[in-house]
C-alpha cells in the first residue's frame, strides 16, 4: 500500500511543529523565571474599606525592594504581609487569600528576624492623610525558586502587626491584591 505523499509531509510538518512547541514551553521556565526582576500588586479594597493602592517588588542583588503607596487607611501603623494564595474572590473580608505566605514552616516574626514566615513584611505607616508609603527591602522574598511570591496575595491589615503567635493579630483585611510580573521599569 503507497501512502500518499501529501500525508508523509504533513506528519513530517506536524511533528516539527509539535517539537517546536515543546521546546517553547521549557523557555519560560529554564530562562523566563530566573529573568524576572520586577513584580507589581494592583490593592483593592475589602468590604467598603476604601483601600487602594500600588506595590512594587523590585530585584537588588540579594533582596527585594518593596515600594508603593497606599491610601484611604486610618493614620498609624497597619500590618503588611505576602499571603499564601493570589485568590481575592472572596473581597467581602480578603479571606480567600490564605495565610501569611510561610513555606519554610516557621514561626511569625519581625521582618529582620532569621525565623520567620517569608510573608512577614511587618507594618506599614499612615500618615494623617491615610497614606502609606512603603520603602522596604527584604532578604527573604524572591521573585522565582521556592520562596517566590508570584501569584500570591499581599494583604494590608485593619491594625498594627503585634508580632505575637501565630500570625500577629493584625485584624481583618482592608486591601488584598495578587503579586504578578511586572512590565519592565522605563528607564
Amino acid at each position: 500500500m503507497r501512502v500518499p505523499m501529501v500525508f508523509v509531509f504533513s506528519g513530517i510538518v506536524l511533528a516539527g511543529a509539535w517539537a517546536i512547541a515543546a521546546e517553547q514551553a521549557k523557555a519560560p521556565a529554564a530562562h523566563g523565571a530566573s529573568s524576572i526582576d520586577r513584580a507589581v500588586a494592583v490593592m483593592l479594597p475589602t468590604a467598603d474599606s476604601g483601600v487602594t493602592g500600588v506595590v512594587f517588588f523590585t530585584k537588588e542583588g540579594n533582596s527585594v525592594h518593596v515600594s508603593g503607596k497606599i491610601s484611604g487607611l486610618k493614620p498609624g501603623l497597619h500590618g503588611f504581609h505576602v499571603h499564601q494564595f493570589g485568590d481575592i474572590t472572596g473581597m467581602a473580608d480578603g479571606l480567600s487569600a490564605g495565610g501569611h505566605f510561610n513555606p519554610d514552616n516557621k514561626p511569625h516574626g519581625k521582618p529582620d528576624d532569621k525565623e520567620r514566615h517569608v510573608g512577614d513584611l511587618g507594618n506599614v505607616t499612615a500618615g494623617d492623610d491615610g497614606v502609606a508609603t512603603i520603602d522596604i527591602k527584604d532578604s527573604m522574598l524572591e521573585l522565582a525558586g521556592p520562596h517566590s511570591i508570584l501569584g500570591r496575595g499581599l494583604v494590608v491589615h485593619a491594625n498594627p502587626d503585634k508580632f505575637t503567635q501565630p500570625v500577629g493579630d493584625a485584624g481583618g483585611r482592608v486591601a488584598v491584591g495578587v503579586i504578578g510580573v511586572a512590565s519592565p521599569e522605563k528607564k
